[in-house]
């Protein structure tokens, strides 16, 4: 079984090496990645798959805002590397990075689904508790297909009213990030 740690700092050329494998390096234009310019992701909730020395498969969330009062986590990217796939890599990411959120105090999680990636598809997202994000009110500008986004509460009735756009976190005066 391919061992899941906590993400190091000089994981991070093996990480983008592999997001760019995964994903092409057209990645950074998405919408999703706006969110993350600027800021950090949340450290405690990065996590790496390493077989062999090598990074094969990543997960990664980011603070982000909700509406115009609420916060939430953005998932991804979540990744595993090619030949690695279907080896229960991403379920396990998947699994470690909810359940850590949910251990510190995340209520919401939002990801944005990709069809062309077996990892981040809205059928693999689905397996994990994450509904069309539509259903909650919640929306993504510049996102194509208000489809391709998606939620998830790690506390019953979290999104209840929740409802809003998604946005870059900017921390408040005298605010931490999460």
């Amino acid at each position: 079984m391919t061992p899941i740690r906590f993400e190091r700092p000089q994981d991070g050329p093996q990480i983008e090496d592999l997001l760019d494998r995964a994903f092409g390096p057209e990645r950074h234009a998405r919408p999703s990645y706006r969110l993350r310019e600027g800021v950090e992701p949340v450290r405690t909730l990065c996590f790496v798959a390493e077989a062999e020395g090598r990074i094969v498969g990543t997960i990664r969330h980011w603070p982000v805002r909700l509406g115009a009062t609420g916060s939430a986590l953005l998932l991804g990217p979540i990744a595993v590397d090619p030949v690695r796939e279907r080896q229960g890599i991403g379920r396990r990411l998947m699994r470690a990075g909810l359940y850590q959120a949910a251990a510190v105090g995340h209520q919401v999680v939002v990801a944005v689904g990709t069809p062309s990636f077996l990892v981040g598809s809205p059928a693999f997202l689905c397996r994990f508790g994450f509904a069309g994000a539509e259903g909650f009110g919640i929306t993504l500008p510049g996102l194509d297909d208000p489809r391709k986004l998606f939620a998830r509460e790690l506390v019953p009735g979290a999104l209840d009213g929740a409802g809003g756009a998604i946005a870059r976190f900017s921390p408040e005066p005298g605010e931490s990030p999460p």
